[in-house]
């Protein structure tokens, strides 16, 4: 490895021009025809560093020959270091093993060597060189005591990312309403209109006011994976769609909601971008609310469930069939219209799944689900299987999450869960000691029919400083390191 930059302590504007240093390293010279051999009988025993020429023209004037550079562990004239394949072609073609040197400069060390040079002896350590790439912009968490060196930390980020054109920090302080952090720009573009793709899917958004984490694409996929084609998919707080674009696309009809005016605008922007505008329904309401104005609605829309075909979906229709013979969307278009039930059949159609993705505070939403069926249950003989399962991400610092959760969930809903029905899953680690997990499980009969609709409270987990979403639970994060 090349030795790291001279250092700077206390820089707090960034000067290139101080970043230029001459390393010595040991060199063969050869005649120039011998070069290609030379190269191929010493291979890894060659400098084989980025941006360094390890072949450059000899030192001594002679035109016709030029020294080869060896790596930085073969240390002096006796060779140390080098292979013994190396050693035998210098011996049997007579090659003079001589010192030579090259200049390096602020473009040849990265952004953590660069920082480690800068700043405090006490900082290096964790010099924070990491950060979370949202389309053209690199979104950085940093530690207060890494603050006064924030703008030249921001320049350094772009100038050794040039796929970048935007460094944010995220700020202490949140939107109350919409669960967004604020940005402050440390570098580049003031430019906050990122465009992203993620599981097939296309998204734009304003990422200064929505809450978008590529961290959770995993999570995202997971989800959707569970999800056949002809599922009916209620997303609760969809945020700019990342579960509900790419269920849409699967074949999935989904309605998807958001309290933020502005992820509702998204979400509706990439409906169209992502031309799924036969199966994507967008609400921009309270949660709650939703819940039942989505059930309602869809039981009013007359749905009986996806028929068989799926976007993309190939069949062969005999010799001479046209492409235009199979549809390119098979899902069908919600409109107003009287409840329908399956044709010969006393069952109610309804979601089969809901996703809940506020982990901070989702738990707290699912007393919308008591009594949500009650006076259905002679349209739902088979609440086992027609009942829709319920995917609620929640956060969870105790020993025991599998009871933890459980027992928050069945506080809140009042009444028990179907164990045989319920999943942990272990999503992320979002500080030292709290970790994200989404809850899956059927919603019980019990539940569902309940006469008693009266909203029951979590009992208090985290104190109110703890209870916010996965951007305030980063902020936690952030005190330990940088992401």
């Amino acid at each position: 490895m090349i030795p790291p930059p001279i250092v700077q302590r206390g820089l707090f504007t960034l000067d290139r021009s101080l970043f230029k240093k001459t390393v010595s390293v040991m060199a063969l010279r050869i005649p120039a025809n011998l070069t290609m051999e030379c190269k191929k009988a010493i291979g890894t025993d060659m400098l084989l560093e980025p941006k360094i020429r390890n072949v450059i023209d000899s030192d001594d004037g002679e035109k016709s020959k030029r020294l080869v550079l060896l790596n930085l562990d073969i240390k002096d004239k006796d060779l140390e270091g080098a292979s013994e394949g190396t050693k035998n072609f210098i011996k049997e073609k007579g090659i003079d093993v001589t010192e030579a040197q090259f200049n390096v400069a602020y473009d040849h060390w990265t952004a953590d060597e660069v920082l480690r040079a800068i700043l405090p002896e006490d900082l290096v350590d964790e010099a924070p060189s990491s950060f979370t790439t949202v389309g053209h912009i690199a979104h950085m968490n940093l530690r207060d005591e890494y603050l006064p060196w924030k703008n030249l930390i921001g320049e350094i980020i772009l100038d050794k990312n040039p796929n970048l054109r935007t460094v944010v920090n995220k700020m202490d302080s949140i939107d109350t309403t919409f669960r967004f952090f604020k940005m402050e720009v440390l570098a580049g573009e003031d430019d906050m209109i990122a465009e992203v793709r993620e599981s097939g899917c296309k998204f734009k958004f304003d990422f200064s006011n929505v809450y978008w984490n590529s961290r959770l694409h995993t999570e995202h996929e997971r989800l959707v994976k569970m999800f056949k084609p002809t599922d009916a998919v209620c997303d609760v707080m969809a945020g700019v769609g990342p579960f509900a674009m790419p269920a849409a696309k699967k074949g999935c009809l989904v309605y998807a909601n958001d309290l933020n005016p502005v992820s509702y605008k998204c979400m509706l922007e990439n409906k169209s971008l992502n031309k799924l505008d036969k199966n994507l329904v967008i609400y921009n309401l309270d949660g709650r609310e939703f819940i039942r104005k989505a059930v309602a609605d869809l039981e009013a829309s007359g749905y009986k469930g996806a028929p068989p075909s799926v976007p993309g979906t190939k069949k062969n229709h005999g010799k001479g069939a046209k492409k235009e013979d199979t549809p390119a969307v098979a899902a069908p278009t919600p409109a107003p219209a009287p409840v329908v039930l399956e044709e010969n059949s006393n069952r109610l159609k309804t979601f089969d799944h809901f996703v809940m993705n506020l982990p901070a505070t989702a738990i707290e939403f699912l007393d919308a689900f008591r009594g949500l069926f009650k006076g259905r249950e002679e349209h739902i003989p088979e609440p086992k299987v027609q009942l829709p399962m319920i995917h609620c991400h929640c956060f969870s610092k105790s020993e025991q999450p599998e009871v933890d959760v459980r027992e928050r969930v069945e506080a809140v809903m009042g009444g028990k869960l179907e164990l045989d029905s319920v999943k942990l899953h272990w999503v992320r680690k979002v500080a030292p000691n709290k970790d994200m997990y989404c809850i899956s499980f059927r919603l019980p009969a019990e539940i569902a029919f309940a006469s008693d609709v009266k909203r029951k409270l979590e009992p208090a987990m985290e104190s109110a400083s703890d209870a916010v979403d996965p951007l305030t639970a980063e902020s936690d994060e952030k005190r330990q390191k940088t992401e």
